[in-house]
């Protein structure tokens, strides 16, 4: 039997997929066990669109074939051939039942309690590697064990609470603590930046270049520094003036306390005008 589509080129991804889907046991694909099935690469030049799709297979007879066609039933490309539909994929049988985790050897212990949970967690990594274009460049923001960490975390069978969904990754109880004592150094912003977000930063850098580049906003921005340097030091010389005209520094009077009968007084202290007046 021969099945004529269009065969795309493989490429890493594909293959790791049919690598991951071949070692699935509870999933089972008739194509892939079916010895007799090829794929074809479609060719208007060779084949007829009618076999596009088709599970189809030549059949030789002695007898004329065209003798008992009728062209309002079928093509009559179809002469000669047989046509087969697929076959509907079989219910998979019921799993049998887990052995004790305590007394069952290890490979059990990994085929029954660990690789049930870990495969589709390696396999939503794979996905989530894809978009992150892990596989078209030699660095990225991706971690792949940060995402097993909060994968596993939301989709812990043992525990039914769905507030984990929503979990990200640094709210993670266990992380928490882990991370005060050994905190992690900050990514780079060419990992952290998208494509769109690199381009614009670098085209408003280079944008503003072009500006401060101009002759007349050269001529202002020295102008600019020139009169930040003129001005840097001017609390210094008014303090250096107050200074010079009141060499004797503070200088007291005592007034009488027109609500006081005893005549108490109070101390003003007349400061310079650099520093604050206080009355108690």
């Amino acid at each position: 039997m021969s099945v004529i589509t269009k065969v795309p080129e493989p490429n890493l991804w594909e293959e790791i997929c049919k690598e991951f889907a071949a070692l699935r046991s509870w999933e089972t694909d008739n194509d892939n066990k079916s010895v007799s099935t090829d794929y074809l690469d479609f060719d208007a030049s060779k084949h007829t669109p009618v076999f596009y799709g088709k599970i189809f297979t030549g059949m030789f007879a002695d007898a004329d074939v065209t003798a008992d066609f009728d062209p309002a039933v079928s093509h009559p490309a179809c002469i000669g051939f047989s046509f087969a539909e697929k076959l509907a994929k079989p219910a998979s049988p019921k799993p049998p039942p887990p052995p004790d985790k305590y007394t069952c050897s290890p490979t059990e212990y990994l085929n029954f309690y660990i690789y049930p949970t870990l495969l589709p967690a390696l396999e939503a990594m794979l996905k989530q590697a894809k978009v992150e274009k892990c596989f078209e460049r030699k660095k990225t923001k991706f971690n792949a064990c940060d995402y097993l960490t909060e994968y596993l975390y939301r989709h812990n069978s043992f525990h039914k609470d769905k507030n984990r969904e929503d979990v990200p990754l640094l709210d993670i109880p266990f992380v928490k603590s882990w991370l005060v004592d050994h905190p992690r150094p900050a990514l780079p912003k060419s990992l952290l930046w998208s494509d769109d977000e690199a381009a614009l930063i670098i085209q408003c850098f280079w944008r503003g270049y072009r500006v401060r580049k101009d002759p007349e906003v050269q001529e202002l921005r020295i102008w600019q520094r020139e009169w930040r340097e003129e001005i840097s030091g001017i609390q210094k010389r008014v303090t250096e003036f107050w200074d010079e005209k009141m060499p004797e520094g503070d200088s007291t009077m005592k007034l009488p306390d027109p609500d006081d009968d005893t005549y108490l007084y109070k101390e003003i202290i007349i400061e310079s005008p650099s520093q604050s007046c206080v009355s108690p």
